[in-house]
């Protein structure tokens, strides 16, 4: 599955040698096959844009990375790793949408911002387990001002929580291999 996903990426990095790069680049495409599961867009209604796809594949990127982060040095390498994999397939895909190359950097930066003030607030909210906190966090970051379908942003709450949680079960040996899985997001949900 990871081959299939890195070849509809075009990711030409998992040619590289160095073993955490292969690992973060599996991991990266791992996580957006997670969020481009149908459920997300259909039934949680999150835009089916680039906007709310970049943020869905931001916010199954910091789940995995947040996980990383726990295993340590080896951890904080992998997580790095993926970070790189996913803005180096950002920076790709700006380039093929026809982004010119004096505004791909400016984009970027802006990109990267985003991810990190994503992801500050979705860790913040976590770890002081603030439901609405991380409610509000989602709301704001992925439906930008619109209002979401009932209950949609309690549920993508409730997904995350599930995610991180099904993440921390994961073996680090698995995760430094570039392997990982995600629940169903309907299942994870509930």
């Amino acid at each position: 599955m990871v081959a299939t996903v890195a070849g509809m990426l075009g990711l030409k990095g998992l040619r590289r040698t160095n073993r955490h790069e292969r690992a973060g680049f599996a991991l990266y495409c791992i996580a957006v096959a997670a969020a481009r599961e149908k459920y997300l867009y259909e039934s949680l209604g999150v835009p089916d844009t680039l906007d709310g796809r970049f943020d869905l594949v931001s916010l199954h990127a910091f789940l995995l990375i947040n996980r990383l982060r726990s295993l340590h040095e080896q951890g904080e390498a992998l997580a790095q790793a993926l970070f790189d994999a996913m803005f180096s397939d950002m920076d790709e895909n700006l380039r093929e949408l026809g982004v010119s190359d004096l505004s791909v950097g400016k984009r970027m930066r802006t990109m990267w911002e985003a991810f990190h003030g994503r992801a500050n607030a979705y860790a913040s909210a976590m770890q002081a387990a603030e439901p609405a906190a991380l409610e509000a966090a989602l709301a704001r970051n992925l439906w930008r001002g619109a209002t979401p379908p009932d209950g949609a942003v309690a549920a993508l709450a409730r997904l995350m929580l599930a995610q991180a949680k099904y993440l921390a079960t994961q073996e680090p040996g698995a995760l430094a291999s570039g392997e990982a899985r995600f629940l169903p997001a309907a299942a994870a949900a509930q």
